[in-house]
């Protein structure tokens, strides 16, 4: 009896941990295998690798490209190759489309949200100071004139997402690295 109640849990017990565990499933995007949890309450972003890809198109090398639509941004390089980034992108209504360029660089950047978020956010703090619980995360590039930015993020399980108010996110290793390729004057085009 007691041994058919052990073979009784083991035998639940591979059931459970068939039915929470991953599944590959291919990207549509980028055909590239993803690990998807069957369980919804543990469902998070699949890490987005960094890598150089073949890129064809009419922007000079070190241009930056964001195919919003992809959530993918690419650091233009010679040869027809790009770095290929995830991103987190603008969600519905505060997606955008358009040129600027970098006007300045920050390293672990302060945060004070606009007016515009406050509205829509009174609970969030006036001023957080930079560091790893700030939401701007590593680095942060200013865009034009804009509240705009290409920045890290404290909340990295949004990359590949549609999420933010505007501004594109990226891991916080990965804007460390566009961070030190990409100077102040650097075209940023944003696609959708």
């Amino acid at each position: 009896m007691i041994r058919t109640i052990r073979l009784a849990m083991l035998a639940s017990l591979g059931l459970l941990a068939v039915a929470t565990s991953a599944r590959a499933e291919i990207d549509p995007l980028t055909r590239q295998p993803l690990m998807v949890s069957s369980d919804p309450s543990k469902a998070q972003a699949t890490a987005i690798p960094r890598e150089v890809v073949s890129f064809s198109g009419k922007y000079n090398p070190g241009t930056i490209v964001i195919n919003t639509t992809e959530r993918r941004l690419y650091y233009v390089m010679p040869d027809g190759k790009a770095m290929r980034y995830g991103v987190g992108v603008g969600r519905p209504g505060f997606d955008w489309a358009g040129a600027q360029t970098i006007t300045r660089k920050q390293e672990w950047p302060t945060w004070t949200p606009p007016a515009q978020m406050l509205r829509r956010r009174p609970d969030l703090p006036r001023f957080m100071p930079g560091g790893p619980e700030n939401p701007m995360g590593a680095r942060a590039m200013y865009l034009g004139s804009t509240l705009y930015r290409i920045h890290g993020s404290n909340e990295p399980e949004t990359i590949g997402q549609a999420v933010s108010s505007g501004c594109i996110r990226m891991l916080n290793e990965d804007v460390m690295d566009l961070y030190e390729r990409a100077k102040v004057g650097t075209r940023v085009v944003v696609a959708r």
